[in-house]
């Protein structure tokens, strides 16, 4: 018993410390790159904060790649480029529209981006309505299909022989439900991520109903709703204080993503997550679904994410430990793997 004493060779112990040499090297180079795409991804931010301060009227924002720099992924076999030619022939779709939740905006995506672009793949982070740099105001949208719009515009802007991949974080799974129901022959697959995978007549907001309470009695009683258009009218959205939303959102994320997420989150149009979503088997029932449940979600709780699997089954479904509700800070590499393994699903 007690601690291990272990005799070396000088050899044994030079190899030894050439090796911790280069281990250390690598891993501060990891952390240089992984700090740089940290302060781009913040300094865009605070440019999109900036512009939503100075300008007024409508932009919607589509995102590429943050960063021309790569982060190697030893331990990920599709970042091997020599593997990756094999891996991409064998995908149909290679395109990625990735739909954030509420409150986010294309930027939560910075991490997700350059991991599946590092891999070959196409990828488009779009904003929503009223979110990231559209400066739509939040109070003036009032229903699922504004809040859906850019989303919307870009499948009918299609080639008609192109579909893509969608992938809806949380409340922007309401909008791929939207747009599965609107334009199913342009989506090859829909990823609902932590997501609200609603059955017909479900508002989106019935699924947080666990965390946050009946809509009824949200819409009475909380202390986080916004009356855009006067204190006597209907509240137009909400927006969560900072605790609330680390608690809710960020309790597994990094510092620094949520020090981000901080400066980026907008308040949340209500009426879109008070809708009942309207869904047929003949259009939305005949989209490819996927499911990619957190478990250490405290937004959308594990058994709540089960209950919506049970209740409107999709043909997979997959579950990243350790994640909280915001996968693509706290488990990035993690979320990519499982997205390039839905991809290639025949």
């Amino acid at each position: 018993m007690g601690n291990r004493f272990i005799c070396m060779t000088k050899k044994e112990v030079k190899e030894n410390g050439s090796r911790s040499k280069r281990m250390g090297r690598s891993q501060r180079k990891l952390l240089a790159e992984e700090e740089f795409l940290h302060k781009q991804a913040l300094s865009m931010a605070l440019h999109q904060h900036q512009l939503s301060q100075r300008f007024e009227g409508s932009m919607s924002r589509r995102i590429g790649s943050t960063s021309s720099r790569r982060r190697n992924l030893p331990d990920d076999p599709i970042s091997n480029e020599k593997q990756a030619p094999d891996f991409l022939e064998r995908m149909i779709t290679k395109k990625f529209i990735l739909i954030h939740g509420e409150g986010f905006g294309a930027w939560c995506w910075y991490k997700t981006i350059a991991l599946l672009e590092e891999s070959g793949l196409l990828t488009t982070a779009l904003d929503l309505t009223g979110s990231g740099i559209d400066l739509t105001d939040t109070n003036s949208i009032a229903t699922l299909a504004e809040y859906s719009k850019p989303l919307i515009d870009y499948l009918q802007g299609l080639p008609e022989d192109e579909k893509v991949i969608l992938v809806g974080h949380s409340n922007g799974g309401a909008c791929i439900s939207y747009a599965l129901e609107h334009f199913p022959l342009k989506i090859s697959k829909a990823i609902f991520l932590c997501a609200t995978m609603v059955s017909n007549g479900q508002r989106p907001f019935d699924v947080f109903a666990e965390e946050l309470g009946s809509a009824e009695r949200f819409m009475q009683e909380s202390k986080f709703l916004i009356h855009g258009n006067g204190e006597d009218k209907p509240p137009t959205g909400f927006m969560f204080e900072k605790e609330q939303m680390k608690g809710l959102y960020f309790n597994q994320s990094p510092t620094k993503d949520v020090a981000l997420a901080m400066v980026s989150m907008r308040p949340i149009p209500l009426g879109p997550i008070m809708e009942k979503v309207s869904l047929t088997p003949e259009k939305y029932g005949t989209g490819r679904r996927f499911y990619i449940q957190t478990l250490d979600d405290r937004a959308l709780s594990p058994d709540v994410q089960e209950k919506l699997v049970r209740d409107n089954p999709p043909e997979g479904v997959f579950k990243i430990k350790g994640s909280d509700h915001s996968p693509f800070f706290s488990k990035p590499q993690s979320l990519h793997k499982i997205l390039v393994e839905i991809a290639q699903i025949p």
